[in-house]
């Protein structure tokens, strides 16, 4: 699948293309963290002289408080640069981020059924919060550290070199060590971030479930079990988290440690040059300011190959989602001639789909006259669903075709196709708006008349008035503050005012009492005679009206008629018919 294949293969995206965009910024916060670090290794010149001239005698006051405008102006300059390489480099990381999560979110909504099947929600809103945050530490904080590191490293060694080589040489000794310690450390605490960051999004995939079906947890009473459940994914979460604490801690106590050796050796090494008057005391105490200069870069060294092992570890793991390729895309360019609406009569050529492994649809053969009302029924899991989502191309077809108008739906760019087609599933999705908005969400902006128009075709509008708010109702999260006839209501009037050439209606019925179904039924009339229309259904109230239905049965057509047509053959749709006929008689008898 193109989601596989695109993980096999070499990345197409590349954290450095994102920098690369901001080139500028990028030079700017480098050529400012390389001015802050230049006058910060300037200032012990200041203070060496100042020593000297203090142990030779007779300096002036005035000589003194010249060496003390000198460091208090250069140390200035240092923090002011050191404030412009922040705002550049840090505020550099957030808009990076800002980029990657906007790109995130756009190829997100463009992956289809088929990436979806395989990937957990908390694991994508991990990606996108977590690792994206790690990759934004490392753009950000990543390149200031590192530059202002590297920079130091090389500026204060060359000066030290320049002063003493021997004190120098035992400073530099210390370098292989540190580099043996980040080597044996890195890949431990590569893998162990890993395992944390998958430990987490399993824990934001079990909250992000447990939130969504709220109301079964508390149905079932089961939440101690849920509650204890999710406190074994966070014992192993804090786990993970401790091992991978137990490899970093040790980096900032072993750099701390090198360094104050360090410190020893060279009082040591550069008292006794000093007792011996070969090197200066301003000298010694102009080496002694470079090794606390270089104190913090050392420290940092830990902190930043830290920064860079999470960072780039987050990145693996959002390239993953970046270099997923939806199986289902435009075949042909959007040109004029392709942007006219799918029009005329739906072709299903000798169909198959194959989908996980089992047929759910066989060999269909199926033409649905345009402006035709088909009505669809068989059993649970015999293809109704699937069947329609191929109009729409929400999946392809293993064989054969679908053409509307006689040309494939793949030779209509998706957006056009998709435009003028559409759906009102059973399980209807609503978002966290107003429920004008949630109607008018196919629309391109909110047009209040066909909101109106669409509620009352679809027996919605008597419960909207009786709202405090009326279409300006906020919602739950998922519609959880409807009812689910109200939710299936709304998902009708939402298909219906994007005003589709085809009209599917996916047994949305299913939580709807009868006699409001009859009345939508009714309304349904004059807008089913304008488009094709196709209802799918358990019900043969919802059927009768049909111009014709099919019945599905394992995937194939087993019959096919009008309604009088088919309850007078045996089968599927007579057995339907006479017990949804015998459950009337019951309650209106009882």
């Amino acid at each position: 699948m193109g989601f596989q294949n695109s993980v096999k293969k070499q990345s197409k995206h590349a954290l450095l293309d994102y920098l690369r965009a901001h080139t500028r910024r990028v030079v700017l916060g480098v050529t400012a963290v390389t001015f802050s670090v230049l006058i910060g290794v300037l200032i012990p010149f200041i203070t060496r002289f100042a020593v000297d001239d203090l142990v030779d005698g007779g300096v002036r006051w005035s000589t003194i408080l010249g060496y003390a405008c000198a460091y208090l102006a250069a140390a200035l300059c240092s923090a002011s640069f050191g404030l412009w390489m922040r705002k550049l480099l840090l505020s550099l990381g957030h808009r990076i981020e800002y980029e990657i999560r906007r790109d995130i979110f756009a190829h997100l909504t463009r992956l289809d059924y088929y990436f979806y099947s395989r990937q957990r929600t908390g694991d994508l809103m991990t990606k996108m919060t977590s690792d994206l945050n790690a990759v934004r530490e490392f753009v950000g904080q990543g390149i200031l550290q590192g530059a202002r590191t590297s920079i130091g490293f090389v500026l204060a060694f060359g000066i030290m070199f320049a002063i003493n080589v021997r004190m120098a040489l035992v400073m530099l000794f210390l370098l292989p060590t540190t580099s043996l310690l980040f080597f044996l450390l890195l890949r431990i605490i590569r893998r162990r971030y890993e395992e944390t960051q998958e430990q987490f999004s399993i824990i934001s995939n079990y909250s992000q479930e447990s939130f969504a079906g709220i109301r079964t947890i508390r149905g079932y009473g089961i939440e101690d079990r849920q509650n204890a459940h999710f406190a074994r994914l966070n014992e192993t979460y804090i786990d993970l988290k401790m091992a991978l604490s137990r490899v970093e801690r040790p980096l900032w106590p072993a750099m701390s440690m090198l360094f104050s050796i360090g410190v020893v050796l060279i009082l040591w090494i550069g008292g006794r040059q000093v007792v011996a008057g070969e090197l200066s005391v301003g000298a010694f105490v102009q080496f002694m300011q470079y090794l606390f200069i270089l104190q913090w870069p050392m420290l940092a060294l830990g902190w930043t190959i830290n920064l860079l092992q999470r960072g780039l570890t987050s990145w693996k793991r959002i390239q993953s989602i970046l270099d997923a390729e939806p199986q289902i895309r435009d075949e042909t360019p959007a040109e004029s001639e392709e942007t006219a609406p799918p029009r005329g009569d739906i072709v299903f050529d000798r169909v198959r789909l194959d989908m996980g492994g089992v047929t759910a649809l066989d060999d269909i053969q199926l033409t649905v006259a345009r402006g035709e009302t088909l009505g669809i029924t068989g059993p649970t899991g015999s293809g109704k669903t699937v069947l329609v989502w191929l109009i729409a191309r929400l999946i392809e077809p293993t064989d054969g075709r679908v053409l509307i108008g006689g040309r494939d739906v793949r030779s209509f760019p998706l957006q056009t196709l998709r435009r003028y087609v559409g759906i009102a599933p059973q399980e209807a999705f609503l978002f966290s708006d107003t429920l004008a908005n949630n109607i008018a969400f196919g629309l391109e902006e909110t047009d209040l008349e066909k909101v109106f128009t669409a509620a009352e075709v679809a027996e919605l509008s008597p419960d909207i008035e009786s709202f405090p708010k009326r279409y300006e109702t906020l919602l739950g999260e998922r519609g959880v503050t409807l009812s689910g006839g109200q939710r299936q209501r709304t998902a009708i009037s939402r298909a219906i005012a994007r005003n589709p050439a085809i009209l599917i209606l996916d047994d949305v019925f299913s939580a709807i009492d009868t006699q409001t179904e009859a009345n939508i039924q009714a309304r349904l009339g004059s807008v089913m005679t304008e488009r094709t229309s196709i209802v799918i259904s358990h019900r043969v109230s919802s059927l009768r009206h049909a111009d014709r239905i099919i019945v599905l049965e394992n995937g194939r057509i087993t019959q096919q008629g009008t309604h009088r047509e088919l309850v007078e053959q045996p089968g599927y749709y007579r057995d339907l018919d006479e017990v949804q006929r015998l459950e009337a008689r019951l309650e209106t008898e009882s």
